[in-house]
């Protein structure tokens, strides 16, 4: 590209060439082949005291370098993996956090709990001293559901948590909503179980690490979603190392959305073992190991009720769950079902009371963290569904009812009664905009061609938005040299294209070619401040810095023009990539000002990191009565992510959300014996993914609202898609079905359900 760019402009992403010429930067494609292999040996029981492990006869096979378990982990002193979000009830207490070290002592908690690490010149030899290693288990008994763990006298998965409870949450005026419900003209109910879901991004996690016996210096190349909380959180809480004295390097990474945001037992336990060892290690996640090595999400059970008065106006709102949090507290696991719910929980909708509540519980099942959405997407389908079922319940059509209630924009900020503010949105044009681009008027004509052809067709919406979070610790140092710029970031792409999206804001800052930006993330050595990316906020965080960055370098830039041009720096402006002295033809270019005296300029994050990016996604679907398999035919998303840096970038944004959201409302279940605790779709025969046939022609459009939280108007969009995807789809199944009595069915909406769904009503 040889020209600068404005914000918006669609062009292709940077990163694309090296991605599909093989040239991309994994981990477990670039560790050296002398480093020695790492093996976890994981529990195959759900909950059982580790009564002792001999490790004798696998230390004496070939190749074997060392084994090590968590008594070598206490003789060092090695800490807790800290969660570093949290939750207290209502009486201030905070919640239950029982000790999490990166191999537990004495007794395990879930199929895949890390009893051993075994490091070995091949992978084959520590697959073989894996076979030999005698751990004697004593099997206790398996808590897998909320239900069972709270039940009386439930088997404890930690001695020290009383009945399991990790903690009581509650949020909203509890005294407003049951007044709205004493005066409501009619009160909906619904019931879900959101199942769990396991993440399964091309590349699985993988790490590698040197020692330089010169400095004492560990260096981990790993896959992440940022370098900087799990260094600080290795450091100073899990192996109380100096900062120095540990580099965490993360290069290209593909994908992530959750999983490899927290500071992980793996990586942690590399770092720590290649210090004690003082060589280089490499470990890559099997596909089999991954759903029992990455967290999980959505495993939530829930009750809400919908209070509304005689004309149809939402007045209060009460929602009471269950949140499973597996068996250990993950970094960002606290608030995911509980605020992440909330958050959303009021939707495009003028609620004025809302109370929610939740009972939050340990099980024998791997711990839960974000993933895509973040409790967001169980949220609303609980919500949008709750609403079609309010609409058919009181006489009225589902776009009927959501018209009478839906926010309008002079209503913006909205203060919801769950406690958020909605920074900006037109909720009344992105509805409006979805009906008429989704043609919602001729649906009538295409269901009865759909009937025709002996199949039931539905249509299904989606009123939905995502409240943007993640962490904003950053430092922005942009450096200009004589040929280029190189501008340092805190956050890290995992696949969104972070590389196009910062050069386009630095190119419409400063008006430089974007093929002469480069942007460097990752580094621990190198990047003075990140908290990494999640939260759908990286163009918030580093987007906003990165102006703010520009124009420090403008200004610092003036003086020195000013210098070389001998004149006053407020007789010099800055126009299209050069300074100049205003009112005469004298200027000099930023790379030849640099290429004089290179400079910088930086910038600490200085925005608010919350926005409420919105959607309406319309669906129709086919339902094969013979079957009950369902066809997604038609699939359109309306947005309001703020500000546009990229339409191209942000219509694959929307496009890998939707597919997301279809996986989980059609066949994504992670399923667990309930007496035994065993993983059942442990691999990818028994774990459905949605596959291209599954997908219909995605259409995506956009409105803008931009946020007043930032400077630029961002919102962030990565999640959004996913937040709306799963009620738009199950909204239209059951549209489908509604004819025929069936009231509802809990995601996912298989195949084998919809068929029994219509068996059970002839």
């Amino acid at each position: 590209m040889s020209t600068a760019l404005k914000l918006g402009e669609p062009i292709t992403r940077r990163e694309d060439r090296r991605f599909l010429t093989g040239a991309g930067r994994y981990a477990a494609n670039t560790a050296p082949v002398q480093a020695s292999n790492v093996l976890f040996l994981r529990s195959p029981h759900a909950h059982a005291r580790i009564s002792g492990i001999d490790t004798g006869p696998a230390l004496a096979l070939p190749g074997v370098a060392a084994v090590f378990t968590a008594a070598d982990l206490l003789a060092d002193k090695v800490g807790h993996l800290p969660a570093i979000s949290e939750l207290k009830d209502e009486a201030g207490n905070r919640h239950r956090e029982p000790l999490h070290l990166p191999m537990p002592a004495g007794k395990v908690r879930h199929v895949g709990d890390i009893v051993a690490m075994i490091v070995a010149d091949t992978l084959e030899q520590a697959r073989d001293a894996a076979e030999v290693l005698a751990v004697d288990y004593e099997v206790l008994p398996a808590v897998v559901t909320v239900a069972q763990a709270l039940a009386p006298g439930a088997p404890l998965v930690h001695e020290d948590v009383p009945g399991n409870l990790m903690c009581r949450w509650g949020k909203g005026d509890r005294a407003a909503t049951d007044s709205a419900f004493g005066r409501a003209a009619h009160v909906s109910t619904l019931s879900i179980r959101s199942p769990r879901q396991i993440v399964h991004y091309l590349e699985t996690r993988a790490a590698w690490s040197s020692y330089d016996a010169t400095d004492d210096l560990v260096t981990v190349t790993f896959s992440s979603q940022g370098v900087q909380i799990p260094h600080r959180l290795m450091c100073e809480r899990v192996l109380d190392l100096p900062k120095e004295k540990l580099r965490l390097v993360t290069e290209d990474v593909g994908g992530g959305f959750g999983p490899k945001y927290p500071i992980s037992a793996e990586s942690t336990l590399i770092a720590w073992a290649t210090r004690k060892l003082c060589r280089g290690l490499r470990w890559t996640c099997e596909r089999a190991e991954l759903s029992q090595a990455d967290s999980h999400a959505r495993d939530l059970v829930a009750t809400a009720e919908l209070a509304l008065d005689a004309e149809g106006r939402f007045i209060g709102l009460r929602v009471k769950a269950e949140a499973n949090y597996g068996a250990y507290v993950s970094m960002f696991a606290p608030t995911i079902p509980t605020t992440g719910l909330a958050k959303v929980i009021s939707g495009l909708y003028r609620i004025p009371a809302i109370r929610v509540d939740f009972d939050c519980a340990f099980t024998n099942t791997v711990p839960v963290d974000a993933i895509r959405g973040a409790g967001k997407p169980e949220a609303l389908f609980l919500l949008e569904r709750l609403v079609d079922l309010a609409a058919h319940e009181t006489g009225r059509s589902p776009v009927e009812l959501r018209r009478i209630n839906l926010l309008r924009a002079d209503e913006m900020p909205y203060a919801a009664a769950s406690g958020y503010t909605y920074d900006a949105a037109d909720c009344t044009r992105l509805f409006e905009t979805a009906l008429a681009t989704a043609d919602e008027a001729g649906f009538a004509a295409r269901r009865a061609a759909s009937e025709a052809a002996g199949k039931y067709r539905g249509l299904g919406l989606s009123c939905h938005l995502h409240g943007t979070g993640g962490i904003a610790d950053e430092h922005v140092v942009v450096n200009v040299e004589a040929d280029r710029l190189v501008a340092r970031v805190g956050t890290q792409s995992q696949g969104q294209g972070h590389e196009t999206v910062f050069a386009q804001i630095l190119s419409a800052a400063l008006g430089v070619p974007v093929g002469r930006i480069e942007i460097r993330q990752g580094d621990t050595r190198s990047i003075p401040r990140g908290g990494g990316t999640g939260g759908s906020s990286s163009t918030i965080i580093s987007g906003t810095t990165l102006k703010r960055a520009a124009d420090v370098v403008i200004e610092r830039g003036r003086d020195l023009a000013a210098e070389r041009l001998e004149t006053a720096p407020a007789d010099i402006a800055y126009r299209d990539g050069a300074f100049e002295v205003v009112g005469t033809d004298r200027r000099i270019g930023l790379f030849e000002l640099a290429a004089w005296k290179p400079f910088d300029g930086d910038a600490v994050f200085a925005d608010r990191i919350d926005s409420f990016p919105t959607g309406v996604m319309v669906c129709e679907v086919e339902v094969d009565p013979e079957t009950g398999e369902t066809h997604v035919d038609r699939l359109l998303a309306v947005a309001d992510c703020g500000t546009v840096v990229n339409h191209r970038l942000l219509a694959g944004q929307m496009h890998g959300g939707i597919v997301h959201g279809l996986g989980n409302a059609l066949m994504e279940e992670a399923l667990y014996d309930e007496e035994s605790g065993q993983l059942l779709s442990g691999t990818l025969m028994d774990y459905a993914l949605p596959r291209a046939d599954d997908v219909p022609s995605l259409q995506v459009e956009t409105i803008v609202t931009p946020s007043p939280n930032n400077m630029l108007g961002f919102k962030g969009v990565g999640e959004l898609p996913t937040n709306g995807a799963p009620a738009a789809v199950a909204n239209a199944v059951l549209d489908a079905l509604r004819p025929f009595g069936v009231r509802h069915i809990d995601m996912p909406l298989t195949a084998a359900k919809v068929w029994t769904a219509l068996q059970r009503r002839g």
